[in-house]
């Protein structure tokens, strides 16, 4: 016989932090398996390209860029590594921290990207607007940003990620 649940176990939030995470990894799949269909690059790949694509300069620092894309810094530096022996992505030292450095999407790296996130727009829009109205889908994106910066707020709170992977360095000004 199994054991009877924990008076906790029934409790609706962990129904709603599931269905987000489920949530998430179902976006993920969904999303890289149209890529891969469309012979976009790969999805780790692909996570980084847009993420370096949106940024100021088409530029991030590695220690960004790697909480950004949930990677551990090796697993950053790893697929820096493959973008970077296929043309898409160059490193650059930080001019005010030896220890920092930049990713930088080559001119290579920003045609495809550029030929790339409309076609990853539509399949985004397509979802949104199947799944939710204007107001529902603004109020997502609200809600998300809040919980975002909290969580962003805890891991730096509790030392999980530190100030240098959220911040720039600065220019040489």
């Amino acid at each position: 016989m199994s054991k009877p649940l924990t008076s906790g176990s029934s409790d609706e939030r962990l129904t709603t932090v599931g269905l987000l995470f489920e949530s998430s990894a179902g976006l993920r799949r969904l999303f890289h398996r149209k890529l891969d269909q469309s012979g976009a690059t790969a999805n780790q790949s692909f996570d980084i390209l847009i993420r370096l694509a949106r940024s100021q300069q088409s530029e991030l620092r590695m220690s960004e860029l790697a909480a950004q894309a949930s990677l551990t810094p090796s697993g950053l530096t790893r697929a820096v590594d493959r973008l970077q022996q296929q043309g898409l992505v160059i490193r650059r030292s930080c001019p005010d921290d030896r220890r920092g450095s930049f990713a930088q999407l080559t001119p290579a790296g920003r045609t495809m990207m550029d030929e790339a996130i409309p076609e990853h727009i539509a399949q985004i829009d397509q979802v949104l607007t199947d799944v939710f109205t204007p107001e529902e889908e603004q109020q997502l994106a609200t809600f998300l940003r809040r919980l975002r910066d909290y969580v962003l707020e805890e891991n730096l709170a509790s030392g999980i990620i530190c100030e240098e992977a959220v911040g720039a360095c600065p220019d040489d000004d």
